[in-house]
């Protein structure tokens, strides 16, 4: 009975010295910061994603750019140049323009590695420019996915294009890993 009390009283002093610092944590802390408006949370992740791939364009060797873990895969250029002419199929339809005329660029069209990184750059700076220019009421607006043919809106179809953007990013992860690299976003922070 005396260790129950014991115990009792020891879990009661704890719980008093643990009150007084979570009421002092609470009045510390500012209020939360506000939720992101629709285009800008969808802003923000097309420009986290493009981050990213813009990193690894300008960071892997030039003299690696045809590299490809297995015969069947594209080259690391070719899966940049893949991503950013993808983009283009989101930002031409929340622009109202036409798709554009394929889905892939050439390499042959961006031969060499600041070619191909300005691409990329471009790309993702385009898209950028039309989530801003479309603005929260855009974000409705509905347009036509040229690949389903079926209506969506500007907002769920970019969300579908950082999606992509997303699984090329961990495809050329596994690039970097497969040519003995470390991809920019695995790298210790300085």
């Amino acid at each position: 009975m005396k260790k129950a009390f014991s115990i009792a009283a020891l879990v009661l002093a704890a719980g008093f010295m643990v009150a007084p610092a979570a009421q002092e944590m609470t009045k510390k802390d500012a209020a939360p910061k506000p939720a992101a408006s629709p285009s800008q949370a969808v802003l923000e992740q097309w420009n986290e994603i493009g981050r990213k791939l813009i990193a690894m364009a300008e960071d892997f060797p030039e003299d690696k750019y045809d590299f490809k873990p297995t015969p069947a895969q594209r080259t690391f250029a070719q899966q940049l140049l893949h991503v950013s002419g993808a983009n283009y199929y989101f930002t031409n339809a929340a622009m109202g323009q036409k798709p554009p005329g394929g889905e892939d660029p050439k390499h042959d069209q961006y031969k060499t590695k600041a070619e191909v990184a300005a691409f990329v750059k471009k790309s993702f700076a385009d898209g950028a420019a039309a989530i801003k220019a479309k603005g929260d009421k855009g974000m409705d607006d509905l347009v036509t996915d040229p690949f389903s043919n079926e209506q969506t809106r500007v907002g769920d179809f970019a969300y579908g294009f950082i999606e992509h953007s997303g699984e090329i990013y961990g495809q050329l992860a596994v690039y970097y890993r497969v040519a003995g690299m470390v991809p920019p976003e695995s790298r210790p922070k300085k």
